[in-house]
């Protein structure tokens, strides 16, 4: 290989290199014997799998490789999140044109000691970079994060078999995902030496109040991780133009309410994400008093998961300010 470079990190970081014969190794595997890798470059995209971009001799295209963390790198809450996705994409035909496409995944452990998928590289810039959507006038951002509700609603529209992550378990009904939701990401944060009471408090609360979660009947594809950091823009586009959707493996069946996605496009009401929220993109939410109960519910969830990320990147700060949003949840 005449190139291979990674990102700097510390030797204790989460995200750990993969070494150039693995790499190799890879691409033998996946275009033959003969192919030779020229070039293996990382990418900063993301924070849990490691991100290579390919270019292999004879290959009219690069390609990406991405690499999930050794399995006992990860957390309860994140297991097998690679997998994960690969058992979603079947599910996600709505938004096909923007996804890449999968050209070998790897559950063997035989050539890297960790899953892998190739894909094919989606065109673009990262929606949350230089030249991304901050590169075009504040006045065009509101058909942007249109574009982003549009994007949800027919992610949203999916209807599945059962609640809980696409690859399982699955539950038969949504306060049982939930319960085993929290379970998890209790038992990742006391692994790590954290307090988790807040979140038991939460937990119990809403096991307490299992039916207004179970008005929740029939499980939809909830995208997990779907923001501008896993947004590619058209590139040279005169408008901030959504090109690709990366990285959907924390999906799972639910209430769509409680997606990543809408948590971030209520996060700054009265501001361009207002948008997202018109009649021709997502359309408007259910305020009702049970809805909004529901709510706090998976704000708590989506908290916990912060806390495990902070604490995992080594943001002391943002550990404590998940306690202070947890403190105002229920009070």
């Amino acid at each position: 290989m005449t190139v291979l470079r990674h990102l700097e990190r510390r030797a204790d970081a989460f995200q750990q290199p993969v070494g150039a014969a693995e790499i190799q190794a890879v691409g033998v595997r996946v275009f033959g014997p003969a192919a030779r890798l020229v070039s293996a470059v990382e990418l900063g995209l993301g924070m849990y799998n490691n991100t290579y971009r390919l270019t292999v001799e004879g290959q009219e295209h690069d390609v990406v490789l991405r690499v999930a963390p050794e399995p006992g790198r990860q957390f309860r809450s994140e297991r097998q999140l690679m997998r994960n996705e690969y058992a979603t994409l079947p599910w996600l035909s709505p938004i096909a044109p923007l996804l890449p496409r999968v050209i070998a995944a790897d559950w063997s452990h035989e050539v890297i000691g960790r899953d892998w998928m190739v894909e094919t590289l989606v065109a673009g810039v990262p929606a949350a970079g230089p030249d991304g959507l901050v590169a075009y006038p504040r006045e065009s951002w509101r058909g942007f994060y249109r574009q982003i509700g549009a994007v949800t609603a027919k992610v949203h529209a999916v209807r599945g078999p059962h609640f809980g992550p696409i690859g399982g378990p699955g539950f038969a009904s949504w306060s049982q995902a939930l319960a085993a939701a929290f379970a998890d990401i209790v038992a990742d944060v006391e692994g790590c030496g954290l307090d988790a009471a807040d979140l038991r408090a939460v937990a119990a609360a809403a096991a307490g109040r299992a039916e207004v979660l179970d008005r929740i009947t029939e499980p939809r594809l909830l995208a997990g991780d779907l923001w501008t950091v896993n947004l590619m823009l058209a590139e040279g586009a005169p408008e901030p133009t959504i090109s690709g959707v990366l990285d959907l493996d924390r999906t799972l069946w639910g209430d769509p309410a409680a997606d990543w996605t809408i948590r971030m496009a209520l996060a700054k009401p009265g501001t361009d994400r207002d948008a997202f929220w018109a009649d021709d993109s997502y359309g408007p939410m259910d305020r009702s008093p049970e809805a909004r109960w529901r709510a706090q519910v998976y704000e708590a969830r989506h908290l916990g998961a912060i806390r495990l990320e902070c604490h995992r990147l080594g943001d002391a700060e943002g550990v404590q300010n998940t306690y202070r949003e947890m403190g105002l949840i229920f009070g």
